[in-house]
């Protein structure tokens, strides 16, 4: 069977390229399973979850019986109160088996439920259930994935209190081995999406659940061997190490984009002429022709992202905050708008400090805010007005960017505080080099140089890369610390030339566009 990359529902491997899930499932099964331990695999949408969950039942398969349910094949109406729910389940229970080596004797003890007790609740469920564990001659694990389809139901609730009260006491009456959920939201935030204005809504009944650490993102190593099975078949001639790399560049991990960019190198990008074999394909070059094709195509993950951006404007805010002015906030999961954030899978604590996840997500975060201003800001109607000027025979001219930049910003922002330049300025700038590059370039930030002084910005233009430093003017001798900075960034880029905006407020300055020399290094340096 041909095998593909794979974007939508879970991944098999005789079907799908993927990464080897061994390491983790041996991780997930001695760790938590082994020790009895319930937990949730709690993370954004399209992370692998599913995925996870398929590995992990013939994983165990050998050592426990799992009995996997989805909640999405349950329907609104089995929610509806705990009888429905408790013969809905039976019956879900009764089909589980079937894809299962166990005795008769289990199975059958949850028909005679139905038989015996046609309108039995949660409470002789979970009589017949804990029988049902004691008769078994393996450890009986459950698995329910997609636990938000239930997240607006008491009757769910309800059921994880009757799991945690027969957790707590399995010594003396026997039950599951381990239950293991999935979804996007953790338990405490079924609560709070149940009743949001409850003074209860973060008391939720799953408080026994063991923490999940175990990383479920990708590394570059990863990919690599997702992508050595790929060569083996294929014979692209690609350099793995540098294909793999950059591919982790850009998604952090982030499986479904990591499948998205292979899935277009592997199925599109042989229609574009720019690249003339799989070689050329199968390179940094075509990684980043994939991103901007991904970043402009519609997809459940981006919509799930902007939709959650207008349901939580706190969230929104502080995305901005990062992006634009380089705000620094401090990782607190006690505070509503981070913990979101992280559990949505769009930012991650690195270091104590909040980021976003992954270059895509934060470039399209920026095209984002910037379509919500495109109507309105000045500066963009000169950028576009200008555009024909900046590319010279398939080439951008960033020198001439640089330099319209400063006489644009000059003229429409140049009587505004201090305040608002700074908190503005950089900001302006993606505004304005957004409709040059739109379409055939692409850029991102580089998030371990960003802070509230300095953000480099690394613009990729038809195979060529410029990187420009955007900084606050904070005297001389930081000034001159920024222009070695930029020098030595350069070379690990392997660059001769870079650029340099300041946003200077001394009333002194001389605004305008000049060239320096570190070494062997050219710098342009603009100061508005």
């Amino acid at each position: 069977m041909k095998r593909k990359f794979n974007t939508t529902g879970s991944c098999n491997p005789q079907r799908h390229y993927m990464v080897k899930l061994n390491d983790r499932l041996k991780e997930i099964k001695e760790n938590l399973v082994d020790c009895g331990d319930y937990f949730v695999i709690n993370r954004g949408r399209q992370y692998g979850k599913t995925t996870t969950l398929g590995a992990l039942e013939q994983y165990l398969k050998d050592d426990y019986i799992v009995l996997s349910l989805d909640f999405q094949e349950f329907s609104t109406g089995d929610f509806e109160d705990d009888i429905i729910f408790s013969q809905t389940l039976v019956k879900k229970l009764v089909t589980a088996f079937r894809y299962v080596e166990a005795e008769d004797q289990l199975r059958d003890q949850l028909l005679d439920f139905k038989k015996n007790h046609p309108n039995g609740g949660l409470g002789e469920l979970f009589e017949c259930l804990s029988g049902m564990c004691e008769n078994s001659s393996r450890p009986i694990v459950l698995m329910i994935d997609e636990v938000d389809s239930a997240s607006n139901n008491q009757v769910f609730i309800d059921f994880l209190a009757q799991l945690r009260a027969y957790y707590l006491k399995r010594d003396k009456m026997p039950i599951f081995q381990s239950v293991i959920l999935a979804g996007v939201y953790n338990i405490k935030n079924l609560k709070l999406k149940l009743r949001p204005e409850s003074e209860h809504q973060y008391n939720s009944p799953w408080n026994i659940a063991a923490e999940f650490k175990i990383d479920m993102s990708f590394s570059a190593a990863q990919i690599a061997g997702m992508l050595e099975e790929y060569e083996e078949e294929h014979h692209t001639g690609m350099d793995l190490q540098a294909v793999s790399e950059e591919i982790y560049a850009y998604t952090s991990g982030y499986p479904v984009l990591v499948s998205a960019i292979c899935k277009y190198i592997d199925e599109d990008l042989d229609s574009d002429e720019e690249f003339e074999n799989q070689e050329q394909m199968w390179s940094k070059e075509g990684v980043v022709h994939a991103v901007m094709k991904i970043l402009v195509a519609h997809t459940p993950l981006f919509e799930s992202m902007i939709r959650h951006l207008d349901e939580y404007p706190e969230m929104k805010q502080m995305f901005q905050a990062i992006l634009f002015r380089g705000d620094e906030f401090s990782y607190n999961p006690d505070t509503k708008e981070i913990d979101l954030a992280c559990m949505f899978g769009y930012a991650v604590n690195r270091r104590g400090k909040v980021q976003i996840a992954n270059r895509i997500f934060e470039t399209r975060l920026y095209n984002y805010f910037y379509s919500e201003e495109e109507l309105s800001n000045a500066i963009i109607r000169m950028a576009k007005r200008d555009k024909s000027c900046f590319v010279q025979d398939g080439r951008l001219d960033m020198d001439s960017v640089m330099s319209r930049f400063v006489v644009s910003f000059d003229e429409i922002y140049g009587q505004n505080n201090e305040r608002f330049v700074e908190d503005n300025g950089r900001k302006f700038f993606l505004l304005f080099l957004k409709p040059i590059i739109n379409g055939t370039g692409n850029y991102y930030i580089e998030a371990q140089t960003r802070d509230e002084r300095r953000t480099d910005i690394i613009v990729d233009y038809l195979g060529e890369r410029f990187v420009i430093e955007l900084k606050i003017w904070r005297g001389n001798e930081y000034n001159e610390r920024g222009e070695r900075q930029l020098a030595e960034y350069l070379d690990y880029y392997h660059m001769d030339k870079g650029y340099m905006l300041s946003f200077n407020f001394n009333q002194k300055k001389e605004t305008g566009v000049k060239k320096i020399q570190i070494g062997s290094k050219t710098i342009v340096e603009a100061v508005v």
